[in-house]
């Protein structure tokens, strides 16, 4: 399998965290698993139809597809004719772009494009990145971004702060911030938090020294124990820390 990563042009750097290429190898036919990172994307396919949502889900040639934040572990099958390209945009930025249904509607989902929103086959086959680039320069409906100062400070504390305390400093309810977040990014603020939380954990645990104790790190990461730690991992992965 090869995956290649491309950033944006810097205008859309604020939107979208990168432009990404996926093939399938002969002689390689395996599951490719994906964490959950909070953000929704856009994906199409150029390849033979591709089995997704770990298996309940079919992404055919030529169509666009988005796909919403997840909760848990998501399962591809790669095969040797598998060829998907795709844009990962950044938490809440979905609706800079498109006018489209609350993103908790999408959680978990895959859902195929109406047209009007699609990514164009010719052009993408003929200059993919740049093709996105201008693609998403003009689609820009605004730049803001109401949910970015929540989304930073749970970011700076790596998912460790409350949502009393998140709603505190940004002088909102908490069932308000919890009715943003589902609409804008799709998941509840404990949801996203939990996710930045693992994430974190995550990069320590791939990154540590071997004789870095895991309930070490739980306690670092803001879990209670080594259990709790496993736990989410294999809600998050369906493998444990050490199995990483």
């Amino acid at each position: 399998m090869k995956y290649n990563k491309v950033k944006p042009y810097k205008g859309l750097e604020p939107f979208i965290h990168f432009y990404w290429e996926l093939k399938g190898n002969e002689p390689e036919r395996q599951w490719e698993r994906v964490f959950p990172d909070g953000c929704a994307g856009i994906v199409m396919n150029l390849g033979d139809t591709c089995l997704t949502d770990n298996g309940s889900s079919l992404m055919e040639f030529g169509k666009t597809y988005v796909v919403g934040a997840m909760t848990s572990f998501k399962d591809s099958f790669i095969d040797t004719d598998t060829h998907l390209i795709g844009v990962c945009l950044k938490p809440a930025t979905f609706a800079n772009f498109y006018k489209y249904t609350s993103q908790n509607e999408l959680t978990n989902d895959t859902v195929e494009f109406e047209k009007s929103n699609s990514f164009n086959l010719d052009k993408i086959i003929e200059n993919p990145f740049n093709y996105f680039d201008h693609f998403y320069s003009e689609r820009i409906i605004t730049k803001s971004n109401h949910l970015q100062k929540v989304i930073d400070d749970i970011h700076l504390t790596n998912g460790q702060m409350s949502i009393y305390e998140l709603s505190r400093r940004h002088f909102i309810t908490t069932r308000q911030l919890e009715r943003n977040f589902k609409k804008f990014i799709g998941l509840t603020p404990k949801e996203y938090s939990n996710i930045i939380r693992f994430q974190n954990a995550l990069n320590i645990i791939k990154n540590s020294s071997e004789n870095r104790s895991l309930l070490d790190i739980a306690f670092e990461c803001g879990y209670y124990d080594h259990s709790h730690l496993n736990n989410e991992f294999k809600r998050n992965t369906g493998l444990s820390p050490s199995q990483l």
